[in-house]
């Protein structure tokens, strides 16, 4: 699974085999069966995680107990409660696996120092969080100022690698739409 990280890492960028094998010693595999949990809220979480394979979604509940997701993820993306990860205050986020998946998992303080020792790997995590960065405010503007249809419409255009691995029902969940609703978008697109 080291491998899949190496790649990952060198199409952002170019690093050597001395370096990898530092980022190498630092990493810790993490296997989740489907359904099982990567964090539950209320615990601090410490890492940085990087999917090898499969797919995880990010959630909180509402005052309902109502899932709310935010975030999938799957292979060559990162996943984890930011937040918690900077404060050490406990998660508001659960993350569980959709799929059976594999990660690596990296200390907080590991990641850091292999961003301190390898600037090649600390320019590829800048250039992700900017486009993190993008990528939120564009989510933030389609939630409050996309139809239902537009909001399908753009996640399965610019996610279709997660549109087709996603049950409808979660998918409702992270556009912010009821499942009937979904249902009836995806029957009106259908007869375009």
């Amino acid at each position: 699974m080291l491998e899949v990280l190496q790649n990952y890492i060198n199409s952002k960028g170019s690093i050597t085999n001395e370096e990898f094998e530092t980022i190498k010693s630092l990493c810790i595999i993490k296997k989740l069966r489907k359904k099982q949990y990567l964090l539950q809220e209320g615990d601090v979480w410490k890492y940085n995680a990087f999917i090898c394979k499969g797919c995880l979604r990010s959630y909180r509940l509402d005052d309902k107990g109502l899932e709310h997701i935010i975030n999938f993820a799957i292979e060559n993306h990162w996943t984890g409660d930011r937040e918690s990860l900077l404060s050490g205050n406990p998660a508001k986020l659960n993350i569980d696996a959709i799929e059976d998946s594999t990660l690596i998992l990296i200390t907080k303080e590991n990641f850091e120092t292999i961003c301190k020792e390898i600037p090649a790997f600390n320019d590829m995590v800048n250039v992700i969080l900017h486009r993190s960065f993008v990528a939120s405010q564009n989510r933030i503007h389609a939630a409050i100022s996309y139809t239902a249809e537009e909001k399908y419409l753009n996640f399965i255009n610019t996610s279709p690698e997660i549109a087709n691995r996603v049950p409808q029902h979660m998918i409702a969940s992270y556009l912010g739409i009821s499942p009937e609703t979904l249902s009836r978008v995806r029957n009106q697109t259908a007869r375009k």
